[in-house]
């Protein structure tokens, strides 16, 4: 661990400077993809989606796409500025965790209850979500920042930041009763989906407002909302994406799978749950088995290594950098994987290309994309924790 966390402190510091230079404006792998061409069935739009696949650089350009500032990633960016402050005490890491963080105050959507934020873009689902609807995940994303930057300062209207979204979350997200005592928070205020990530981080956020206002109401929220979750849970571990009445397969993927057990560990962390520590330690068994080659590179699917993407990067060394402290196999595969991403995915210029794909005859193809969210912010806040854990250790 010393020599990966060195490793670290040096990527994240080559990675600020970019950010510094570049400024918080950045492409999306999304920003396209809900245009009506990319969405088409057959070769025009498969075409296209292939296209954004190799050459991202030439295809913005040629479509006259611009870069957008995303709240998402601008909560990302404030979560792990904050982590840098208080590991390192440089407090340029702190006037960076302000900043983002005012940003987010003043770009809240509209017309909604309490705080929330979406995407700048359009983006395709199995609905077509117009772009600045609040998102669960997005908004979810913001409240660990805020909550975060409570705890750092003490000062409460980052706690009252923190009520905001979970008035949203609750008067705004559509729920369901979905089996005994379960309910399930929607996606956006459009939908009705059972998406396991979206409805955990939920679940996460109003657990730990709820303690640390004595609000019974949000508490029980997100015991029941936890619920559905682990009924939910297969008898390896895992959770699929989509609920099961709403999805007759069973899609896992990596990124979304660490976010279900970071959310999980953070829901014990508050309650104590043994049910909840259960679970999370039942799931991360089988992503540590199933979704790393050879315990080092971050597979996609349990059935696919490649495309190697760097959002899968980053919530490897960040979900397992979470639970090294609790699990020695997570530290493991932190000692591994951390390695691996600086010297395959990182830049000389300090950010980080978007994916590694395997073409005919095997060969790879390094996709050189700095994407802003998918991959910049997450890389921020997954080194951001090696270093906090690293400082907690010494």
């Amino acid at each position: 661990m010393p020599l990966a966390a060195e490793r670290a402190r040096r990527s994240v510091d080559a990675l600020v400077a970019w950010i510094d230079r570049h400024g918080w404006a950045g492409f999306d792998p999304y920003d396209l993809r809900a245009r009506p061409a990319f969405r088409r069935p057959g070769a025009v739009g498969g075409a296209l989606r292939r296209l954004d696949d190799l050459a991202p650089w030439a295809l913005r350009r040629a479509l006259g796409v611009r870069p957008t500032v995303n709240a998402k990633a601008m909560a990302l960016f404030a979560d792990g500025f904050r982590r840098l402050y208080g590991a390192t005490g440089d407090e340029r890491h702190l006037d960076r965790a302000r900043e983002a963080l005012a940003w987010l105050e003043a770009n809240a959507s509209p017309g909604y209850n309490g705080l929330c934020w979406g995407y700048p873009f359009d983006w395709a689902t199995r609905i077509l979500v117009p772009r600045g609807t609040p998102s669960a995940v997005v908004t979810a994303t913001a409240g660990q920042a805020f909550l975060g930057f409570w705890e750092l300062t003490g000062e409460a209207r980052y706690l009252d930041a923190c009520r905001g979204i979970c008035t949203f979350f609750t008067a705004d997200l559509n729920r369901d009763e979905v089996g005994d005592g379960a309910l399930c928070f929607s996606y956006t205020p459009l939908d009705r989906f059972h998406v396991h990530n979206a409805n955990l981080m939920v679940a996460e956020l109003l657990a730990q407002v709820g303690a640390a206002t004595g609000d019974d109401g949000l508490s029980g929220l997100a015991a029941r909302a936890a619920a559905y979750a682990l009924g939910e849970q297969n008898a390896d571990g895992s959770l699929c994406y989509w609920g099961r009445d709403q999805d007759t397969g069973c899609r896992i993927d990596h990124y979304h799978s660490g976010f279900e057990i970071r959310s999980l560990h953070a829901i014990w962390r508050v309650t104590g749950a043994p049910e909840v520590e259960r679970a999370w330690r039942a799931y991360h068994a089988f992503y540590a088995a199933r979704l790393f080659e050879d315990g080092t590179v971050p597979k996609l699917t349990p059935a696919s290594t490649y495309p190697i993407d760097i959002h899968a990067c980053a919530e490897a060394i960040l979900c397992n950098s979470v639970l090294a402290i609790d699990v020695p196999a997570a530290a493991a595969i932190l000692d591994r994987c951390l390695p691996w991403t600086l010297d395959h995915m990182q830049s000389p210029e300090g950010w980080f290309a978007h994916r590694i794909l395997r073409l005919r005859g095997r060969r790879e193809w390094r996709v050189a994309m700095p994407y802003m969210r998918w991959g910049q912010a997450w890389m921020l806040r997954a080194l951001a924790e090696v270093v906090a854990l690293d400082t907690a250790r010494a």
